[in-house]
């Protein structure tokens, strides 16, 4: 026991009890610095993963566009056949399609999310069909994607444009029974949309064989980035031919260079406007074309730019 040792043995025990503490202070003062140190390093690392992801976002450049989309959309002529042209380069300025004055040229900025764009196709697809047939009109299909923000986070608006730019260069002459199809497996908003593997499905049902790459090309979105930036162009800068007309929201019909402003539901409506666009064109009549109902477009939602 401690009482019964001497003094000088009781001042050793008490020297080797404050070493021991010394010893154990030290001991945690050097896993205190090390913790210190290996969080700073961790920390670092995440900092440098999170700035380089930021860096990459920033800096990867618009991928170059599909063939047949010089001018990010697809012209589609006489016999359903689609205009051939050569893929814009990265960072390359598409290619405006030449105003002619010998037919009606049609552009439709769409969004395969978008329901009022779903009911334009359905109102008018049979009209369409007929001025492409008989070689009386050219319609331009421009996907865009301005509603990635209903698709629960999938992208499906930016996934399906990808898509569709894929069909188009892979199936050019079948892209509008591509584009068809689309539209009448149409998801509904604030739903995930269709997977890339069921696009590919729904380019089988309407007869497009998607081997040799075209079903690689939908699975990788291998155009999104392509369409995020057709998508910033059309609804910023004025479409070629228009005085100073943007496609803010969709359906963004435009003939022979003026906007459709009628419902995207009537029918008779944009017959009417087709024909006195066609009228103007071939000057048998100096009338405006006729306006109708107010649509009811798409807006791109104000977060999306």
């Amino acid at each position: 026991m401690s009482d019964k040792l001497t003094k000088n043995e009781r001042r050793a025990q008490a020297r080797e009890q404050a070493r021991r503490m010394q010893e154990e202070r030290r001991r945690k003062e050097r896993l205190r610095k090390g913790l210190t140190v290996g969080g700073i390093i961790v920390a670092a690392v995440a900092v440098v993963a999170i700035v380089a992801m930021v860096i990459v976002n920033s800096i990867r450049p618009a991928g170059p566009g599909p063939e047949n989309m010089a001018s990010n959309g697809i012209v589609i002529g006489e016999g359903f056949e689609a205009q051939r042209t050569a893929a814009t380069p990265a960072e390359g300025e598409p290619t405006p399609t030449e105003p002619r004055d010998d037919i009606i040229q049609i552009e439709i900025y769409q969004d395969y999310m978008c329901p009022v764009c779903g009911t334009f196709d359905e109102a008018n697809r049979a009209t369409l069909e007929q001025l492409i047939s008989t070689g009386a009109a050219t319609v331009e299909i421009h996907p865009i994607a301005i509603l990635d923000s209903q698709s629960l986070g999938s992208k499906y608006s930016t996934r399906s444009a990808s898509a569709a730019a894929c069909v188009a260069e892979f199936a050019p002459d079948q892209f509008w029974d591509f584009n068809s199809a689309m539209f009448d497996n149409q998801p509904e908003e604030r739903t995930s949309g269709l997977s890339n593997e069921e696009i590919v499905g729904v380019a089988e049902s309407a007869g497009i064989d998607t081997s040799g790459g075209l079903a690689d090309c939908i699975n990788d979105g291998r155009f999104m980035s392509w369409a995020e930036d057709a998508t910033v162009r059309a609804g910023t800068q004025p479409l070629p031919g228009t005085d100073g007309v943007v496609a803010d929201r969709t359906p963004t019909v435009i003939v022979n260079g003026q906007k459709y402003p009628g419902s995207p539901a009537d029918a008779a409506g944009f017959q009417a406007f087709v024909t006195a666009a066609a009228g103007q064109q071939g000057g048998e009549s100096g009338e405006e074309p006729a306006e109708t109902e107010a649509p009811a477009e798409t807006p791109a939602p104000s977060d999306e730019g």
